[in-house]
C-alpha cells in the first residue's frame, strides 16, 4: 500500500468512527424520545404514573406489559398499582398496545439509555419496572441537588463520566471573568445514581443540551483536577419557588 493510499484509508477509518459515534448518539436520543412520548401519553390519562411493569420473553424478547404503577409512598410499602388492564373503562386501556410497543422499541438497542431506567420489580417475580422520565429533567436535577446543597444555583456536569455526571456544585456564582467556586458534591449514592442518569439524558437530547448546558467560565478548575473539555458544562438551576 502506498503512503497516499494508507493516508486515504486512515481518513476513511476516522470518518467511519465519527459516523458510527453520531449514529449511536442519534439512536440513543431516539430511544429517550420514545420514553418521553410514552410517559406523556400515559400521564395524560393517569397523572400519578411513575413506572411501567413488564417482562420480556421468547426468542425475540417481546414485551408483555403487566400494568402501570405509581411512586412508592413509604419505605416499607410497595408501588401502588394504578392500572393492570382488567378495569373496564380505564383511560389507559385505549393505549395498552402503544405502551407495550413503545416499551419494546425503547429497549431494543443494547446501548439504549432507557436500560438505565429499568429496575427489577421485587413485587412480581420475573418482571421489571421501566421508570418514566420526569416531565422536567432540569427541575428534577435541582430538586435532588438542593436536597443535599440547599443554596445551589448551578452544577458543573462532565459528559465524559458515566455519560454525564455532576462533578461540582456552585453555591455562590459570580459573573464576568471571575472563577466559579464549584465544590465537590456531597450526595448519597442513590442521589448520585439518579443524577447521573438524568444528566446523561440531558447531554443526549440536543434541545435540552442546547437550552441548559453552557460553557464554563474562563479560568474554571475542574473540582477533581481533570482537564476541561467541551464535555464539561455549567448547568444553571431554576430558582427555588
Amino acid at each position: 500500500m502506498t503512503p497516499a493510499a494508507r493516508d486515504a484509508v486512515t481518513i476513511l477509518a476516522q470518518q467511519r468512527d465519527h459516523l458510527a459515534l453520531a449514529l449511536r448518539r442519534a439512536e440513543q436520543a431516539h430511544c429517550l424520545g420514545i420514553t418521553d412520548h410514552l410517559a406523556a401519553k400515559i400521564r395524560a390519562r393517569c397523572p400519578q404514573a411513575a413506572y411501567v411493569a413488564f417482562d420480556r420473553s421468547g426468542e425475540y424478547r417481546s414485551v408483555t406489559v403487566h400494568g402501570v404503577l405509581g411512586e412508592q409512598t413509604s419505605p416499607l410499602g410497595g408501588c401502588p398499582w394504578l392500572w393492570d388492564g382488567t378495569e373496564p373503562g380505564h383511560p389507559l386501556n385505549e393505549i395498552a398496545e402503544d405502551i407495550a410497543l413503545d416499551t419494546e422499541h425503547a429497549l431494543i438497542p443494547p446501548t439504549s439509555p432507557a436500560w438505565a431506567l429499568v429496575h427489577r420489580n421485587t413485587a412480581m417475580d420475573g418482571s421489571w419496572l421501566l421508570e418514566l422520565p420526569p416531565v422536567d429533567r432540569v427541575a428534577r436535577v435541582a430538586e435532588l441537588i438542593r436536597g443535599h446543597h440547599p443554596a445551589a444555583t448551578a452544577v458543573v456536569v462532565d459528559g465524559r463520566a458515566g455519560g454525564g455526571r455532576v462533578v461540582g456544585v456552585v453555591e455562590d456564582q459570580h459573573d464576568g471573568e471571575e472563577r466559579v467556586p464549584a465544590v465537590r458534591p456531597r450526595l448519597s449514592n442513590s442521589c448520585d445514581d439518579a443524577l447521573t442518569r438524568l444528566v446523561a439524558q440531558i447531554f443526549l437530547l440536543p434541545p435540552l443540551a442546547d437550552r441548559h448546558l453552557t460553557p464554563v467560565p474562563p479560568g474554571f478548575a475542574h473540582p477533581y483536577g481533570s482537564s476541561v473539555s467541551d464535555q464539561v458544562r455549567l448547568m444553571p438551576l431554576p430558582p427555588t419557588a
